[in-house]
């Protein structure tokens, strides 16, 4: 089975059982951003973990198989997202981006933030003019090597 097949079992017996994304994170034991972005193919997961989702999913050994496999990490085209949610993202990093990266490299020098060493929460926040959605991304600074 593969990563994409694993996926779309995931989908459809996460939505039979009406299980919650958080659900599925107490199962295995990880943050729910941690382990939406595992189950959704974008990382990999111990025996443990795949073996306690695909219980709590009611699904098979080759899923479980899958989500101990690495995947090919991005799961978006290369073109502009469609979907309004995630093209706002797309839309802060076109608005954003070189400002969120002037500010880094003033305080931080010349470097990234990891990808890899990178936690990330999300969060509702009451307000009285709506509820204001918090996203906050928590990822080591890498320095640019000089050789």
């Amino acid at each position: 089975m593969t990563r994409e097949q694993a996926t779309e079992a995931i989908r459809a017996a996460r939505e039979e059982k009406g299980l919650t994304w958080r659900a599925l994170a107490e199962v295995t034991g990880r943050s729910p951003e941690w382990t939406t972005a595992a189950l959704l193919g974008q990382g990999t997961m111990s025996a443990q973990e795949a073996a306690s989702a695909t219980e709590a999913l009611g699904l098979g050994a080759d899923v479980e198989a899958a989500l101990q496999r690495a995947p090919t990490k991005g799961s978006l085209d290369a073109a502009v997202p469609v979907d309004p949610l995630i093209y706002r993202f797309h839309e802060i990093t076109q608005v954003y981006g070189t400002m969120i990266k002037e500010l880094i490299h003033e305080e931080f020098g010349d470097g990234i933030m990891s990808a890899i060493d990178f936690e990330m929460s999300i969060e509702r926040r009451p307000d009285p003019k709506g509820d204001r959605v918090v996203v906050t991304y928590d990822g080591k600074f890498l320095p640019y090597r000089v050789w």
